[in-house]
């Protein structure tokens, strides 16, 4: 019943969007993660759509273009996938591990080119690539690392948690996830810029 109650207050009191309810959400999952920020969206996939975006933005150092080359494993959701290229850049597949269904770090390295400049992990089933190594890839190549967290929130790297190891991690809150709002979904970084930049785009578009 107090759920029931509290899920109606927002009709109740017609504060309909961005609610006080989510600014609270957003601090308690942002701690919860070990991030600094997290931004509430309406699903997962618009979590994806939006973190593209914000690497896009001008506002950013070195942002991603139209024609830019994003890495992205061959077993992922068609919303991992498909906002490389509503956004005009170029989704390029890569080869998972056997043992995890993650993207495997030898693949990835065959497959970046000149034009490579992001990934989008996705960390499948709450499991994870070995992240040093992948993350040391990334950053000997100065790639853009974004993390579709969506069927793994709660599993950790050597403490860390999915989705904060990058510049971007995304959720969601779908209802067969691990935790629900019926809808929903967020973006979390360590980064100020970027947060300013999402909740902007949020938004605004």
């Amino acid at each position: 019943a107090d759920d029931v109650v509290f899920m109606m207050e927002p009709m109740m009191n017609g504060q309909l969007t961005l609610h006080d309810n989510v600014r609270a959400f957003e601090k308690k999952f942002a701690a919860y993660t070990g991030a600094k920020y997290a931004v509430m969206v309406n699903s997962g996939s618009s979590a994806n759509l939006l973190a593209l975006s914000a690497m896009m933005s001008h506002t950013l150092p070195n942002p991603l273009k139209p024609g830019d080359e994003i890495l992205c494993p061959a077993v992922c959701w068609s919303t991992s996938l498909w906002p490389i290229a509503q956004l005009g850049m170029v989704p390029v597949l890569v080869d998972v591990d056997g043992e995890t269904l993650n993207m495997s770090v030898a693949d990835m390295k065959a497959k970046i080119t000149p034009k490579t400049r992001g990934v989008m992990m996705v960390h499948v089933l709450g499991n994870c690539s070995n992240m040093d190594e992948m993350m040391g890839v990334c950053r000997d190549h100065g790639l853009k690392v974004l993390e579709d967290t969506c069927e793994s929130l709660g599993s950790r790297w050597k403490g860390k948690m999915l989705g904060t190891l990058g510049d971007t991690g995304q959720y969601s809150f779908y209802f067969s996830h691990h935790i629900t709002t019926g809808e929903g979904g967020a973006v979390v970084t360590n980064d100020k810029g970027v947060w300013e930049t999402l909740k902007c785009m949020r938004a605004h578009g």
